[in-house]
């Protein structure tokens, strides 16, 4: 951001880069899930995770510019947004299977299986290059790692539903 320029091989592109192919894989469930509460939470992600790539390309001497030109940063409120809704869904019992869940049970929760692992690498890339960052926003890795979660919740909620309507 603010014209810096970045080798495509930088551990901070790589890091941002990680979360745009989480959005993406998150465009590919919402595409295609008929179900509206599965769709609106990937949709209110995908808007989440705008906010982490922005804060992601951002170099910490940036800061202070940034947020005065209106950006967001990554908030426990995100992360506390993302948990009720897990914890939500959580109540119902039945979505946690007696053995692994092994993905393919359907095209929408096998999406929501892949954007999960996806989560999860952009994670452990993020860790990486956190490590070596002063004053990194904690708040960005609470969050991937909830999303993760959320993931894995909704992909077991879609195959549930589908087995009440079959």
């Amino acid at each position: 951001m603010y014209g810096r320029r970045l080798s495509k091989s930088d551990p901070r592109v790589d890091a941002y880069g990680c979360v745009d192919e989480l959005s993406a894989a998150l465009g590919l469930a919402r595409s295609i899930s008929p179900d509206k509460f599965v769709s609106d939470q990937i949709f209110a992600v995908q808007n989440d995770l705008i906010v982490i790539m922005g804060e992601l390309a951002m170099a910490p001497a940036d800061r202070e510019r940034y947020v005065k030109d209106g950006f967001h940063l990554t908030t426990t409120e995100m992360v506390e947004r993302i948990t009720a809704v897990i914890f939500d869904l959580e109540k119902e019992k039945s979505l946690y299977p007696k053995n692994w869940a092994i993905p393919g049970e359907t095209v929408v929760s096998s999406a929501l299986d892949f954007a999960r692992v996806t989560c999860r690498r952009a994670e452990r890339n993020i860790v990486a290059f956190s490590a070596g960052e002063k004053d990194f926003n904690r708040e960005i890795l609470r969050y991937l790692n909830r999303v993760s979660d959320l993931c894995w919740v909704l992909a077991r909620y879609v195959e549930k539903r589908l087995q009440v309507s079959a």
